[in-house]
């Protein structure tokens, strides 16, 4: 894909980056080396993309590495970070939060308000990027990952303690969290246990028993050493929901607008409940027959459809119970979705204010931690201006880079070092008109003097006496050369005609391409042959011409266009002003919650 992308003159300049998540954190650190110095060499041997450094660009990156990327995609795709008027949260807050759910992690990452960035200044990370004038700006940022809370590894924990939760050899065991009669065999692929091959889960399509019974697996009473704690004794500042907005992605857009929402539709909590409760009663028999009438390719359909009902009831739990999302949204909304490919920011902009909405792509650009990472780099090849801090993230430390800053990875781009293929072809060009320059300026010379010679026959004539009178004479005349005798009282005029050519062939690129090939410069050919007056014409040309910009020069802009593409819109502002630090009180949705009384 990235070929289709780039054009083939520039792959061995385009940087590649490899970075592997949760998926690859599983594994055995051994495990991890081997695998990330194999596709390292697949990579140096299978392509032409500019890869120095395997350490630096083939690696497994952490978990908050990973929420800090995405919530740098989420906001530069949104605005907040170049245009913060229009988004204005309240208490100078103007950036959003960012969830993230893959099937093995999942991560947070927000700005606190300013109460607990300063109560929390130590858990932040600074995360520091520059403006398209280069000009420094920083954002504090929390972030946190959960491995093992993903959508696919909290399934295996669920089917686990479901299972131990039946004393005795039992079969067949009832699934609260799947649809009537739907029956899913437990091989040795499933990843769990030699205790759980062999048996069968049941659906009941039980879905308040399903919350339930996922509750517990958010490991809430794990203990809190640092409070205030969210999931499984993670410290996480306390969040205000006033002012803080988050935006959910991967699992969070797709849970929700799957198998029970349409992308047109934006996310509403009380809506979704209510598909989610209908679907889930269904029989499965007839689920799957309204699934392959529908559709032509229906096996993923299916395993969705299976898997719906598990990923509706941790999805709610991780939401509500967890982060503490407050149970807003009670009736169906009628806004368009922000949330589609085809809308446009501006469409959806009140349900960016709730508390939570999903969010697959904006304005056509998936959301993802990769173009976070991207946008970083980019952000480093901005020159700086004043301050020399460098891009990237790391402690809390202001106007310092501490030892664990991950820097962008790029460095910034000069007008003289930028994509040197396109220097060389400039040189080319500018050499290939110094030399067409030179001629012309030999042919114009000529012709001079052909015009002076010719143009009066007196003229010749007595110059033709002077030269014999010169012969004759055994006298030398000081200062009367042939050029000064030539020229007599136009000397200085035609003097400065090829001093200004000189100066055209060092600083007059532009012009000498006017003259050479420009049919409506100045300079052309039907302007210039005008028989008596064509010295005073061109010395006209040479002092009135203004000096031309070195932006009209084709080289430079060039460059200039090119780095104005692959810089960043980091037109950015620091949020700044005092809030208040607690969370408001969140009220409970009147369907159900995990814990109610039976």
């Amino acid at each position: 894909m990235a070929l289709s992308e780039v054009p083939s003159e520039n792959v061995s300049k385009t940087p590649i980056f490899l970075m592997a998540t949760a998926g690859v954190r599983l594994l055995p650190e051994p495990q991890q080396a081997s695998l990330l110095k194999g596709v390292c060499k697949f990579l140096q041997m299978n392509t032409k993309f500019h890869l120095p450094d395997c350490g630096e660009r083939v690696q497994v990156i952490s978990g908050e590495t990973e929420g800090l990327y995405g919530w740098i995609a989420t906001n530069y795709l949104l605005g907040a970070l170049d245009r913060p008027k229009e988004h204005v949260h309240g208490k100078g807050h103007h950036t959003y939060g960012f969830l993230d759910m893959g099937g093995a992690s999942a991560q947070i990452a927000f700005a606190p308000n300013t109460t607990e960035a300063e109560r929390h200044a130590n858990d932040l990370k600074l995360v520091r990027m520059r403006r398209l004038d280069g000009s420094s700006v920083e954002y504090k940022v929390f972030t946190a990952t959960w491995l093992g809370f993903g959508a696919n590894k909290a399934r295996l924990r669920y089917i686990q303690s479901l299972v131990e939760s039946y004393d005795g050899p039992v079969d067949e065991i009832p699934d609260p969290c799947m649809p009537k009669g739907l029956r899913s065999y437990l091989g040795e692929n499933s990843g769990l246990g030699k205790s759980i091959i062999g048996k069968t889960l049941v659906g009941t399509g039980a879905f308040d028993e399903c919350l339930k019974r996922t509750y517990p697996l958010l490991r809430k009473d794990a203990p809190c050493e640092d409070h205030p704690c969210l999931l499984n004794g993670q410290h996480v500042p306390a969040i205000d929901f006033e002012v803080n907005h988050f935006i959910g992605v991967s699992e969070y857009w797709h849970t929700t607008h799957g198998v029970f929402g349409k992308e047109q539709q934006a996310y509403d909590l009380a809506s979704y409940q209510q598909k989610v409760l209908a679907f889930c009663s269904r029989e499965w028999a007839s689920i799957e027959s309204d699934i392959v009438k529908r559709k032509k390719s229906a096996a993923q359909k299916i395993q969705d459809a299976q898997e719906a009902c598990f990923k509706a009831s941790w999805l709610i739990n991780v939401l509500y119970e967890g982060i503490g999302i407050p149970r807003l949204g009670l009736g169906l909304s009628s806004r368009p979705s922000f949330n589609t490919t085809y809308d446009k920011p501006g469409n959806g902009r009140q349900d960016l204010l709730n508390s939570f909405q999903p969010i697959d792509t904006v304005e056509g650009v998936e959301v993802s931690w990769t173009l976070g990472k991207m946008v970083l780099y980019a952000s480093g090849q901005i020159s700086p201006h004043l301050s020399s801090l460098p891009v990237g993230f790391g402690s809390n430390v202001a106007s310092k880079t501490p030892s664990d800053f991950e820097h962008a990875g790029s460095l910034p781009l000069t007008s003289d070092s930028y994509f040197d293929s396109e220097d060389s072809d400039i040189d080319n060009d500018n050499t290939f008109g110094n030399q067409t320059l030179y001629s012309i300026l030999a042919l114009m010379f000529v012709a001079l003097l052909v015009v002076f010679f010719l143009q009066r026959p007196d003229r010749s004539r007595r110059i033709q006496n002077i030269w014999r009178r010169r012969q004759s004479s055994r006298k030398p005349r000081s200062g009367l050369s042939l050029t000064n005798k030539i020229f007599g009282r136009g000397t200085a005029n035609y003097e400065r005609i090829l001093e200004q050519g000189e100066a055209t062939r060092y600083e007059l690129d532009d012009y000498s391409e006017g003259i050479i090939g420009s049919d409506s410069s100045d300079g052309s050919h039907a302007n210039r042959y005008h028989g008596p007056g064509v010295p005073k014409v061109v010395l006209g040309r040479l002092e009135e011409g203004q000096q031309p910009s070195v932006m009209d020069r084709t080289g430079l802009v060039l460059r200039t266009e090119s780095r104005e593409r692959l810089a960043p819109n980091l037109q950015m502002l620091n949020a700044g002003r005092r809030s208040r630090a607690t969370s408001p009180t969140r009220l409970k949705s009147p369907l159900m919650t995990p814990t109610q009384a039976e």
